[in-house]
């Protein structure tokens, strides 16, 4: 009778150990579908194969630390929109300014001075 009532009460401890554990485990899940931390919502194109929607989807995609940086776009007075992105960066700070310096490297290279300053979109 002393060995049922043992493991009766054994099993209730580690069933209750699991169900405090179980919140901290689900913790370290992957980032990969979440949009993370949205400062602003980037107007993107509805053309898939446009690079700054294929970069925004990957960014969405990625299961790491990850972040998409954008230039404002207003139709009316911009006729362009420059992007940036970092994927599975070792932390969300190394993320953005990986992402910004992506996105300034593309204004230097396009040589634009208009349609405002890279800004991070979104970051996780």
């Amino acid at each position: 009778m002393k060995p049922t009532y043992i493991t009766r009460v054994a099993a209730s401890l580690l069933a209750g150990l699991f169900l405090v554990t179980a919140p901290s485990v689900g913790s370290a899940e992957s980032l990969a579908g979440s949009k993370g931390d949205v400062r602003f919502w980037p107007k993107l194109r509805t053309n898939p194969k446009d690079p700054c929607t294929k970069a925004y989807n990957a960014y969405v995609a990625a299961g790491g630390h990850s972040a998409y940086a954008t230039t404002p776009y207003m139709r009316v007075t911009y006729l362009y929109m420059i992007c940036g992105s970092r994927i599975n960066a070792p932390s969300q700070k190394a993320a953005e300014d990986t992402a910004l310096r992506s996105c300034q490297a593309g204004r230097s290279k396009w040589k634009v001075t208009t349609g405002g300053a890279c800004e991070i979109a979104a970051s996780k």
